[in-house]
């Protein structure tokens, strides 16, 4: 009789399930030392592919078979594919927006009613009350945060800053969106009621945002007296001389916005947000040079939307800065996101099935004993999730599988483990510039990651909120309370 139990394969030992986060730890800080920001241009993508590889290469030894490792990364690729293709459009949609208008119609009127001296805090107000509608901080920040970008850099203010800003503001819109993502995979995967969960996220969602308002709002006040009014009329002049500036081109953000809000799929009101976009160039800004009324005329209109959606827009004013400010988008621009989350998945796939994370979650649950210590160590390991498996959707399932049973056996409310979810996963996220989160902000907002992210005041402080509260034991609720 066969030994069918022989080829099962086996859990390897500690320091051996160690060895891939470790290696993909040293390569990723070698890339950073040597490469800094550019880390997404590719050293990023090879330390994963290579940290996958040893993943593997550990799984194989244990009797995995590299078939089922190849099968588990092609399942975790599959996943990211709606990611991926949310990007794609994303970068067509900047294009077009550049090219019908849109964007420079949105910095011009920018420069005329924002005041600098509260920039930085209606930036923050602007996007949360978006991302809040919409349910999206990826979409906030590839609509209305582009713009916001486009006029700190025509008002001579810090993009850094603004990126910070926008990210706060469209975060902690998305943690409290009852239409977010996130938002409803935390309370699903922790089988916690919706509305219970984001009333609860009030706890440290608030003092975290009120911490983000004070901090911009210095910011603002501080540089309001360095702004260059000189460039922001140059700017405005530039503008007004190259586009026809007319209500018409506020019409793809509200298309755009407006099927966010009706609960289109993302990918939808991208798409209609793009294609409208198109529209509305051809009638304001392409008809102003083309021969109106011939073929030829057409056909290079649709050509030039066509190469702009692929390829990006650039822009021909004249104007050194307002061109850099303008050339942009496209989904080539995207390109090297979309590599990058590959490799994430290939790493988070091999990381899973070689059995190596198991093994971690098995030491992960030692030494805890109170609620606060295994609500510390399931946000933590959220944490962990988001640099090492580079996406926030694993940041809270995984934890969420590993901590759950954990939860229930010491009575603690699922809430408990929701908030920490979101305070850890959700808002580090766009933090760590090889997560699928940390690469959409810097590619759409043209802005390193370490750039802003001394910035994303909301991002820090909620989980270091978040950890304090965990260590005093306040807020942590039993099912007995």
């Amino acid at each position: 009789m066969t030994d069918k139990t022989e080829n099962t394969p086996s859990l390897p030992p500690l320091y051996l399930a160690l060895m891939p986060v470790i290696f993909l730890i040293i390569a990723l800080g070698t890339s950073i030392i040597l490469f800094g920001d550019s880390t997404i241009g590719g050293p990023a993508q090879i330390a994963l592919l290579m940290a996958g590889m040893s993943a593997g290469a550990v799984g194989v030894k244990y009797g995995v078979n590299w078939s089922q490792l190849e099968l588990a990364t092609a399942v975790g690729i599959s996943k990211a594919l709606p990611a991926i293709f949310i990007l794609l459009m994303v970068g067509t949609l900047v294009g077009t927006w550049m090219l019908s208008g849109t964007v420079p119609f949105l910095i011009y009127w920018g420069l005329q009613i924002i005041a600098p001296e509260i920039f930085y805090v209606a930036t923050v107000i602007i996007c949360a009350v978006v991302a809040v509608s919409i349910g999206s901080s990826w979409t906030t920040a590839g609509t209305v945060g582009v713009a916001l970008v486009g006029i700190a850099a025509a008002a001579g203010m810090s993009i850094e800053v603004t990126a910070g800003a926008i990210i706060s503001g469209a975060y902690f819109g998305d943690k409290l969106s009852p239409l977010s993502d996130t938002t409803n995979l935390a309370a699903a995967v922790s089988e916690t009621e919706l509305f219970e969960h984001i009333r609860y996220l009030l706890w440290t969602t608030v003092p975290a945002i009120a911490i983000a308002l004070v901090f911009f709002a210095i910011k603002s006040y501080s540089n309001a007296a360095e702004i260059d009014q000189a460039q922001i009329v140059s700017i405005s002049t530039a503008i007004e001389q190259n586009f026809n500036l007319s209500a018409w081109l506020i019409l793809p953000v509200a298309v755009t916005l407006g099927l966010a809000v009706l609960k289109r799929p993302a990918l939808v009101a991208l798409l209609a947000g793009s294609v409208t976009a198109a529209i509305v160039g051809i009638m304001t800004q392409i008809a102003m040079t083309a021969a109106e009324g011939t073929d030829s005329a057409a056909l290079s209109a649709i050509k030039q939307i066509w190469l702009t959606a692929a390829n990006g827009y650039t822009s021909t004013t004249g104007h050194a800065q307002l061109d850099e400010l303008l050339s942009r988008g496209g989904m080539e621009s995207m390109l090297n996101t979309v590599w990058l989350i590959l490799t994430a998945m290939f790493f988070g796939g091999m990381l899973e099935k070689s059995g190596c994370l198991r093994v971690l979650v098995q030491y992960l649950l030692l030494g805890v004993s109170s609620g606060g210590s295994l609500m510390r160590r399931a946000g933590l390991t959220s944490l962990g999730t988001n640099l090492i498996a580079s996406d926030q959707y694993l940041a809270i399932a995984l934890p969420a599988q590993m901590f759950g049973d954990k939860f229930k056996e010491m009575e603690l409310k699922s809430k408990n483990l929701s908030r920490v979810l979101e305070d850890y996963g959700t808002t580090t996220s766009a933090l760590v510039p090889w997560n699928t989160c940390g690469a959409f902000m810097a590619s759409t907002l043209a802005v390193g990651t370490f750039a802003y992210l001394p910035y994303c005041i909301f991002n820090l402080a909620s989980p270091i909120i978040s950890y304090v509260y965990a260590l005093f034991n306040f807020k942590v609720e039993s099912i007995h309370d």
